[in-house]
């Protein structure tokens, strides 16, 4: 029998408290190319991935993770170490393959390099069982400690914001310098006819 996907379990006793434990269960040979497939397309496009370790978490905080991912434009996904190794494979992020161990979630950023990161950050600081293993940009492996780091790059909007920012700067300075001098001048006459006037 392979190991398969996460079932949910619930305390009859205290029904409020859920948690993820691993079962025995089989997946098919078609369910596995699936689930590869998709994996690969997206590793395909995206440009940063971060992965993480998300054992002790809760299926409500799970969902919480899940929901916010949707609403940042993140691809995430539990996916197992075997099949996430196949999946990654000829793509920029293969060199994550050697940190795939234990438990493992993929965050997949498609539009912006830092969403990922700032995902799991802002998640991290909610829920201590979330760690960091490996993150991956443009082919490059980097550690645990880059998460700030790459969280705080800058949107597609705040990039272009200050692009456009700094086309204007010499615009601007060239109009104020040109506003300058006829200022002056108005200054200078005004100052001269108010010595001449007393």
């Amino acid at each position: 029998m392979v190991r398969g996907f996460l079932l949910v379990r619930c305390n009859l006793n205290e029904p409020g408290i859920w948690s993820f434990w691993e079962k025995e269960v089989a997946l098919r040979l078609e369910d596995k190319k699936q689930i590869v497939s998709e994996v690969s397309e997206v590793a395909q496009s995206a440009v940063s991935a971060v992965l993480v370790d998300y054992r002790g978490l809760s299926v409500a905080e799970m969902t919480g993770i899940r929901s916010k991912a949707r609403e940042a434009g993140v691809y995430l996904r539990v996916v197992r170490n075997t099949l996430a190794k196949r999946a990654v494979e000829g793509t920029n992020f293969e060199c994550l393959s050697n940190a795939l161990v234990g438990p493992s979630l993929l965050a997949f950023s498609s539009g912006e390099p830092g969403a990922a990161a700032r995902l799991i950050r802002d998640c991290a600081k909610e829920s201590e069982q979330l760690e960091v293993r490996a993150i991956s940009m443009g082919g490059s492996l980097l550690g645990p400690e880059s998460l700030e780091s790459i969280a705080s790059l800058p949107s597609l909007d705040e990039a272009r914001a200050s692009l456009l920012a700094l086309m204007q700067a010499p615009i601007t300075k060239l109009v104020a310098t040109m506003n300058e001098v006829p200022s002056k001048l108005v200054r200078t006459i005004d100052a001269v006819k108010s010595s001449k006037g007393t």
